[in-house]
């Protein structure tokens, strides 16, 4: 494995002739995922809610990196109906995709219930990127070396579990809780995947990474004083999304990535520096809680694997 401590984006793999999907990409560390995969020579796809401001992503990549292949997929992974008519464009559009990145996230918003019935943050967080991963599958079976990219968080850690009794939330909510639930969800939800992948034999595997503390808008919901801290905080030791990006970075791309592992910042407390091999929570390896939120996951989608 090469040195973690001096891996940088200029180290990514020539990624020339593979395909690949980074949901929520046209800001943070999705659009510099995007950015990077597509300057080594990837076709990629900006998965993103707003079309508009995925083709203005788009653009500033373009900018950037001049002669990229870059395109722009409409994707609201709060909506499974949304889900399901992006996955088929992208199927017939692509029918062998390489790269999946699970990047896209919501974190903290006002207690919200999407158009299925699900509390916002495990819906996109969660549901919508199962459902996308296993509507996509067939595309991706086949080819030597595809990977699923989970992108995990830090916060996994603070909710403590699965709330089976309360998965949307009804009867209490808590933005951060919700959030730390969805990102625990993410985990289990790779390291099961990579279990089935392994047992079917499949050429694809299933990998998960997390930022550490980077500077982004996705906690532009939390609560004012809260937000405060942080911008006080990202002066000393958050990092920027570009350097953020290494981690699910050097999941997709090295070639000594393995199925089912955790790749973080190697610094103190995964706050920040560069990608190197993590532990995720006690909890999230309990092989009975992966599976059941796997079977529950199946229930509230609809979606089931071909494998």
């Amino acid at each position: 494995m090469m040195n973690e401590h001096k891996w940088s984006e200029s180290d990514v793999p020539d990624q020339s002739g593979r395909v690949a999907v980074v949901t929520g990409s046209n800001t943070g560390l999705g659009l510099d995922t995007a950015r990077v995969l597509a300057a080594r020579g990837a076709q990629v796809v900006l998965a993103v809610r707003n079309a508009d401001k995925g083709k203005a992503a788009a653009d500033q990549i373009r900018r950037s990196v001049p002669e990229v292949q870059v395109a722009v997929q409409q994707l609201d992974l709060g909506s499974l109906e949304a889900v399901r008519a992006a996955s088929a464009e992208l199927r017939a559009a692509h029918p062998r995709i390489d790269l999946l990145i699970n990047n896209a996230a919501v974190a903290f918003p006002p207690k919200t219930t999407t158009p299925d019935g699900f509390e916002l943050q495990f819906a996109t967080n969660h549901l919508g990127h199962f459902a996308l991963t296993g509507l996509l599958l067939e595309n991706m079976l086949g080819v030597d070396g595809a990977r699923v990219v989970v992108v995990a968080s830090l916060d996994h850690k603070l909710g403590g579990a699965i709330h089976f009794d309360d998965l949307q939330w009804e009867r209490r909510y808590s933005g951060a809780l919700a959030y730390a639930q969805s990102k625990l969800a993410n985990l289990m939800f790779c390291y099961e995947l990579h279990r089935r992948l392994s047992r079917s034999g499949a050429p694809l595997i299933a990998v998960t990474a997390h930022p550490g503390y980077t500077k982004s808008d996705l906690f532009r919901n939390m609560w004012k004083p809260v937000q405060a801290m942080m911008k006080f905080s990202d002066r000393f030791i958050g990092q920027d999304p570009a350097k953020g990006a290494l981690p699910q970075l050097y999941a997709a791309t090295m070639p000594d990535v393995r199925g089912g592992q955790y790749w973080g910042p190697g610094g103190f407390l995964e706050m920040a520096g560069r990608p190197t091999l993590v532990r995720s929570s006690k909890r999230s390896y309990d092989q009975q809680t992966q599976q059941r939120l796997w079977t529950v996951s199946e229930e509230l989608t609809g979606v089931t694997y071909p494998i």
